[in-house]
């Protein structure tokens, strides 16, 4: 099996301008390959996450619907006890307590989120920079 690249002690005549033009066009079609493979990869993993995402949704739901029965039962449990307003509004404070804490926790964890990939913009300016310094 021979080499696409020839050496040049074997006769190759091509010039150095002429290699130098085989290696970027064969860099560009493996880079072309190298995107093509990444849209289909990408492709894959949002089918999977979009099946994945139903079914968290479905779950959610159905928590959903336990949890307002289970705070019917509650509220109605209490009511044995104590007047129905009251026992209602108990389980109500409860709630807003629990969404009121849940809700500082997602503000403090949003804050912390940057949805700039630093790294991607730091390769991307070195690259920027190296390719500017090659024109001179």
């Amino acid at each position: 099996m021979q080499s696409t690249y020839a050496t040049r002690g074997s006769g190759d005549n091509r010039s150095m301008q002429e290699l130098w033009a085989d290696m970027a066009k064969g860099a560009t079609t493996l880079l072309r390959q190298e995107v093509e493979l990444a849209k289909i990869e990408t492709k894959e993993q949002l089918s999977r996450a979009s099946k994945a995402g139903a079914a968290f949704g479905a779950a959610a739901l159905a928590g959903f619907m336990a949890l307002q029965l289970l705070s019917f039962a509650a509220a109605w449990g209490l009511a044995a006890v104590l007047p129905d307003g009251l026992a209602f509004l108990i389980v109500g404070v409860v709630y807003a307590v629990v969404a009121a804490v849940l809700l500082s926790a997602a503000r403090k964890k949003s804050a912390e989120v940057n949805l700039v990939p630093q790294q991607t913009v730091e390769t991307l300016r070195e690259d920027v920079q190296w390719a500017k310094a090659q024109r001179r």
